[in-house]
């Protein structure tokens, strides 16, 4: 994955330190590198919907008998083929604070008017990307899944066919506005305490998730933690990633006001 460009357009000075007018400069900040932030996702996006529609076309070439291809077809529906874009949203969170951090500092913003606009930004962003997201989903089930039942937006991760207009963006929104926190808040773990940190950080991850699958395992709950899911839907646990991106958010902050910019 390439890096973000030192940014060349010069931070606002005018205001003092610590003003919230600084804010919205400090979110135009991020988005200096249109090409990282607008083109290289959409370039993302699309080249793995041409590799899907290859995908299903070969499918729809080799698979002839009209149940075997209903079967086929069905199973599209918990496609993941989207995930990348929402890793590369990951990781423009970890850059806004991996890379704009330093050299917003080095620009005598605060530590506190550089989380708030770097919030703000990644609404933006989440709303931006939402929106592109949406639209694809409106166009695949108006082709009817791009003419082969191919089905990469309306899976049912995001409210499946059946979701409103409305409902699908507002999941697209709530999974990019996680995925940018989450990648932040790790850049401010390593911001704070470096590879100490990251090492702390991942081997307390890992042992969490271990011990939730243990625990789930030993009392045998597996079916209901899947009962729980089916009942939530896709929209209930959306809702319930917000909780995290905002403690992420929190926790961003509260770290970020003692970090030193690393270089």
């Amino acid at each position: 994955m390439s890096t973000v460009d030192t940014p060349t357009r010069p931070a606002p000075t005018a205001e003092p330190s610590g003003s919230g007018s600084r804010i919205v400069p400090i979110a135009r900040l991020h988005v200096v590198n249109r090409v990282q932030i607008f083109l290289v996702p959409a370039m993302i996006l699309v080249f793995i919907l041409l590799v899907n529609i290859v995908i299903w076309w070969l499918i729809a070439r080799s698979v002839t008998d009209p149940v075997d291809r209903a079967d086929a077809l069905d199973g599209l529906q918990w496609s993941g083929a989207s995930f990348y874009v929402f890793v590369y949203a990951v990781v423009i969170g970890a850059q806004a604070v991996g890379f704009v951090f330093p050299y917003a500092l080095g620009m005598s913003v605060t530590r506190r008017d550089f989380w708030l606009g770097s919030a703000l930004a990644f609404v933006g962003l989440a709303a931006l990307y939402g929106a592109f997201m949406t639209v694809f989903a409106v166009i695949e089930q108006a082709t009817g899944g791009w003419g082969l039942g191919g089905r990469m937006f309306t899976v049912l991760y995001f409210g499946g066919e059946d979701a409103t207009l409305y409902q699908r963006f507002g999941l697209f929104f709530a999974a990019f506005l996680f995925c940018f926190f989450v990648g932040a808040v790790v850049a401010t773990i390593y911001q704070r305490w470096r590879v100490n940190g990251m090492l702390v950080f991942f081997a307390a991850l890992t042992l969490l998730l271990l011990g939730g699958a243990a625990l789930i395992t030993l009392t045998d709950s597996w079916p209901a933690v899947g009962a729980w899911f089916a009942a939530t839907g896709a929209g209930g646990v959306v809702a319930w990633s917000l909780l995290v991106t905002a403690l992420s958010a929190v926790v961003g902050f509260l770290l970020i006001r003692r970090s030193t910019p690393r270089s």
